[in-house]
């Protein structure tokens, strides 16, 4: 299967205001993320979700902004500078076949970027080794993209790697499921 990465070129479409009328990050994870949380944003981009994630969390939280792209690391970076949040926010670049974190997270967010992975199953399963017990992983698909006979088998697959789906999650645009461990 041939996999492509969105360009950091593009991030302009990800990270901008017009974002928030469809994907408000506190609407979306406010039930899910307190105080003191240590939350991973696999496959970040610039940072769209992470530097809200970073306030969500507070002083005493940490963000994981894990990505593939240093360019996207950067951007997060920048950010995160921009609104004092830098010293939340841990910056991991991944690489292509391993997230290699070692930290654990109480939330785990995959927005938009599973249908990206070549091994999603090997992604999963790395996900489980970073959560804590009774951590939750959030995965959104987007709609336009990968179909309803995909995400069930993307489903499937977090749960043959140990996940519980918990709920159904609505976001705009997209197929949502929240997964416990």
């Amino acid at each position: 299967m041939q996999v492509s990465v969105c360009p950091a070129g593009l991030s302009w479409f990800f990270n901008n205001r017009m974002r928030l009328l469809s994907h408000n990050p506190k609407k979306i994870m406010g039930d899910y993320v307190k105080q003191g949380y240590t939350a991973a944003d696999i496959g970040c981009g610039p940072g769209f979700f992470s530097l809200a994630l970073a306030e969500m969390v507070g002083e005493e939280g940490r963000i994981i902004a894990v990505d593939l792209q240093k360019e996207m690391l950067d951007k997060v970076a920048a950010g995160a500078e921009r609104l004092k949040l830098r010293p939340r926010i841990i910056l991991h670049q991944c690489k292509e076949d391993s997230l290699g974190l070692e930290e654990k997270a109480d939330f785990v967010l995959a927005f938009w970027m599973v249908h990206e992975v070549p091994n999603v199953k090997g992604l999963f399963d790395e996900i489980v080794t970073i959560l804590k017990p009774e951590g939750l992983l959030l995965l959104v698909e987007p709609r336009y993209h990968v179909s309803a006979a995909t995400f069930r088998e993307e489903i499937k697959l977090a749960c043959a790697s140990g996940l519980k789906p918990c709920q159904e999650v609505k976001v705009n645009l997209s197929r949502g499921m929240l997964f416990s461990f």
